[in-house]
């Protein structure tokens, strides 16, 4: 993988090769997912450990769940945000993906629920419930709240060997020649069923033409 980072004021891009080894999670994905919008950060602020962990904090006080962790960490600028003005204090804004093993609060589910996305249409405030653990360190979006619950997909199972597959130290035999077949009817009737409405069509097209032309 090859990463292109640029200085935000000098502007000068550095060029990095990163190998990255991915492997499963030992207790596999998360079935709850929240998805929360910073946007008073830039990704790379909560790339530190550091900052994640007092994000997980802010969120245990939310979603009343103590085995949080980040699944991913993303830029608003790669899901369509528009690049901040080079004003103090403005931020590009982080999509912080948090899993977990337990239900969502009764406060995270009122946030989302369709009463509060009317709300958020309106341009109000979405429906909470409960404390706002994440200001003011964090600013959350809370009309940018996603509550996704991942289920886990059956395994598919493995190709089942047939008796065509050939035994280690085995002898090959192929299949017994097949019968021979008369191809001849089935050539005749396909080559002249279209010459027979041909010559019918033909036929009516004269008659057409010839007998029933009446004069002038």
């Amino acid at each position: 993988l090859q990463v292109l980072a640029y200085n935000r004021h000098t502007y000068e891009t550095v060029a990095r090769r990163l190998v990255v080894t991915v492997v499963p999670a030992p207790g596999g994905e998360p079935p709850y997912q929240g998805e929360f919008l910073v946007g008073n950060r830039n990704v790379e602020e909560l790339l530190v450990p550091a900052a994640r962990e007092i994000f997980l904090q802010a969120s245990a006080g939310v979603w009343e769940r103590d085995d949080l962790h980040v699944i991913n960490v993303t830029s608003a600028l790669d899901r369509g945000g528009r690049v901040p003005l080079p004003i103090e204090g403005r931020k590009e804004g982080v999509y912080v993906k948090v899993g977990s093993r337990g239900a969502f609060s009764p406060c995270l589910a009122s946030a989302a629920s369709p009463q509060s996305r009317f709300r958020c249409g309106l341009g109000q405030q979405p429906l909470a419930s409960c404390y706002d653990t994440f200001a003011p360190r964090f600013a959350i979006r809370w009309c940018n709240l996603t509550l996704l619950q991942v289920w886990p997909s059956p395994t598919t199972p493995g190709p089942a060997w047939g008796p065509e597959v050939l035994e280690e130290g085995g002898d090959f035999q192929p299949p017994t020649e097949a019968p021979p077949q008369d191809l001849l009817p089935g050539y005749l009737v396909t080559l002249l069923v279209p010459l027979a409405v041909a010559a019918l069509l033909c036929l009516l097209l004269g008659y057409l033409m010839c007998c029933r032309r009446e004069g002038v």
